[in-house]
């Protein structure tokens, strides 16, 4: 697996733990419909939560919530919508961002961004 591969499969299960611990039931993992893609798939309270996690090392280029770009937002959303007429999610639904970077000392910084997008029509 390329190097790359593996940081992100890291930053999804340290996304996962922390989404567990903070009293999300997860109900997928890297689900997908079509060429579209969506990390985690989590429950709380009545809501239902798409999020994208981004792992780096280095914020040298920005931020790993910026690289949501539109295009990804777009295929969340398609995703999303095949996701909800197939469990008759009947409640609301959010679009939220981990984005994770690690630090030369192995240590990392977490960022939950709830609410970080709604797909535009």
């Amino acid at each position: 697996m390329a190097s790359h591969n593996e940081l992100g499969k890291t930053g999804e299960d340290i996304a996962k733990q922390y989404l567990e611990a903070s009293g999300y039931e997860v109900l997928d993992e890297n689900w997908t419909f079509g060429k579209a893609e969506v990390d985690l798939i989590v429950y709380k309270n009545g809501i239902m939560v798409f999020v994208e996690v981004k792992t780096r090392t280095s914020v040298a280029f920005g931020q790993p919530e910026e690289f949501v770009h539109k295009a990804k937002q777009k295929q969340m959303e398609l995703a999303s919508a095949e996701y909800i007429a197939l469990m008759n999610h009947q409640n609301d639904i959010r679009f939220d961002i981990i984005a994770i970077t690690f630090e030369k000392n192995k240590n990392y910084n977490l960022n939950h961004i709830e609410d970080a997008f709604w797909p535009e029509d």
